[in-house]
């Protein structure tokens, strides 16, 4: 397959905790979105030291900054892992994406994962991101994950112990890939480009 064919796909994961279980969970979703015309990159926040986003931040990024930054931009699909805290998305992961912006996201296929202790799963947080994928002009994909109570379902070496709630995250994996695939090959562009020159339909 021709090289400018192949796709990166990166996952942030949105936890800064020891043994994290999003961590876990997005390793399992790249998985998904492993095939030959992927490549796939774990973006850890616990390898950066990302300033808080005060705005200056944003006009002289510091190096951490700027490596995010491209990380995300060399991306053609991202994949947003967080815990649920408090009803919402983590904090740590709302200050890296505030150090974004449309040069790093826009056109971008995204897909989300969540975990929480409680119950009720990351929903909320979920539904929050997917109004900021919006807001960055990126398409969130309609797939999602969420776990809830992950302490349970997760055992000593990462993986999970239901097999329905991996073949979710697989899923979400696999349709950033394949969109991200479909919106970049050339045979897409082509017909797009033909399909915008195409004459008005007279019976329209």
């Amino acid at each position: 397959m021709p090289h400018e064919n192949i796709v990166r796909i990166a996952a942030v994961c949105g936890s800064l905790r020891e043994g994290s279980y999003t961590r876990m969970a997005l390793i399992i979703a790249l998985k998904g979105a492993e095939a030959p015309f992927s490549e796939t990159d774990l973006i850890d926040l616990r390898e950066f030291n990302l300033p808080f986003g005060d705005g200056k931040s944003n006009k002289n990024p510091s190096p951490d900054v700027q490596r995010f930054r491209e990380r995300i931009r060399s991306a053609e699909g991202v994949i947003i892992g967080t815990p649920e805290y408090h009803s919402s998305f983590s904090g740590v992961l709302k200050n890296a994406l505030d150090l974004t912006g449309f040069a790093e996201w826009e056109g971008k296929m995204i897909g989300l994962v969540g975990v929480s202790g409680g119950r009720m799963g990351a929903h909320n947080g979920l539904n929050s991101l997917r109004d900021i994928g919006r807001a960055l002009h990126a398409w969130v994909i309609p797939e999602q994950a969420s776990i809830p109570e992950a302490y349970k379902h997760f055992d000593s070496a990462g993986n999970l112990t239901d097999h329905v709630l991996e073949r979710r995250l697989h899923e979400v994996g696999t349709q950033v890939a394949r969109f991200a695939f479909l919106h970049k090959c050339a045979a897409a562009h082509d017909f797009l480009a033909d399909w915008q020159k195409a004459q008005p339909n007279p019976g329209a």
